[in-house]
């Protein structure tokens, strides 16, 4: 129980705060809904419900990747998180799918009400405000390794958009999932304003049918990022910043292969290095003692790196293998 405590408390700050915030919108929509029958306050409900669900199964997951390897699991846990995101996003595309339905259903029964309006827009804009907090927090995780200059005042929105390739998968998961959340906020309280003031009354129904398809387009995301995760994807970016880093250190001759596999939020190295055929074993144990301590003082998330030697055949491998991978 203690570990279990010790670990939760590595896990995403993030998709913490998004799981709190959502549940407690989730529940003020659920209540609005229920007194006003809305249909886009109804799809907001769904959505809040499904964000704080993912949010909270990512939470638990990124959580559990930071368990240590154990004699059955000897590669580590990292790919967890990849794992506990696909289940989470099947959620959402179910949460999805009965959001486009409804609205669907709606613009086929459309009718005018402007019953309960203060009431729709209080708790759309109260929504709208507490999601914003969400996404504010990770566009903070995604660029906190940039300089402070680079993301002061409202410099961090273009600089975290540039970055969100980069995030962690549980940061890139909450920061997708609130851009949908406050977009999808702002258009329902829209729709609500065109559909009690204008004679196109099913504005709400349309809200609800736009909201569940920008839920599917997070799905299919997230999907694909995550998939690819938990088979273990290269990161081509890594991989040319730390074959520069290892190639100039003067007893490396030659690199000849290089890999950089993410795993959940963690990075594994493999590299076969080409050195003197001369060299003893001692040497060649402090060079890769030394690379070992370079490669992770350089780059964050390393858990592990392999270096296997080769004798210098005298052909440049490096620059081909460089140019493969990028």
């Amino acid at each position: 129980m203690r570990e279990s405590f010790k670990l939760l408390k590595l896990g995403s700050k993030s998709a913490l705060w998004a799981a709190i915030v959502n549940t407690v919108v989730a529940l003020i929509k659920t209540a609005a809904y229920l007194i006003t029958g809305n249909v886009a306050m109804f799809a907001e409900m769904m959505h809040s419900f499904g964000d704080a669900a993912n949010q909270l199964f990512v939470f638990i997951g990124s959580a559990l990747s930071k368990k240590a390897p154990t004699d059955r699991f000897p590669a580590g846990f990292g790919r967890l998180v990849n794992l506990v995101l696909l289940g989470a996003v099947l959620v959402v595309g179910v949460l999805a799918y009965e959001t486009i339905v409804e609205g669907i259903h709606h613009i086929s029964n459309a009718t005018h009400s402007d019953d309960w309006f203060w009431l729709n827009i209080g708790v759309l804009g109260a929504a709208a405000a507490l999601e914003a907090t969400v996404l504010y927090k990770a566009m903070q995780e995604i660029t906190e390794h940039l300089p402070r200059e680079k993301v002061k005042g409202l410099k961090i929105i273009p600089e975290s958009y540039k970055h969100v390739r980069d995030a962690k998968p549980a940061t890139k998961l909450v920061f997708l999932e609130d851009n949908v959340a406050v977009g999808g906020a702002v258009l329902a309280l829209l729709a609500i304003i065109i559909s009690t003031y204008t004679p196109f009354h099913s504005a709400t129904g349309y809200a609800s049918i736009i909201i569940g398809i920008l839920l599917l387009l997070v799905v299919g995301r997230v999907f694909l990022d995550n998939a690819a995760g938990a088979l273990g994807v290269a990161d081509v970016k890594m991989q040319a910043k730390i074959g520069s880093k290892v190639f100039a250190h003067p007893q490396v001759n030659d690199i000849q292969d290089l890999d950089v596999i993410k795993e959940g939020d963690s990075l594994h190295v493999e590299l076969t290095l080409e050195v003197d055929p001369k060299m003893t074993i001692e040497q060649a144990d402090d060079i890769k003692d030394d690379i070992e301590k370079k490669i992770k003082e350089s780059v964050a998330n390393v858990t592990d790196v392999v270096i296997e030697f080769d004798e210098d055949d005298g052909i440049n491998t490096w620059d081909k293998i460089k140019n493969v991978k990028e």
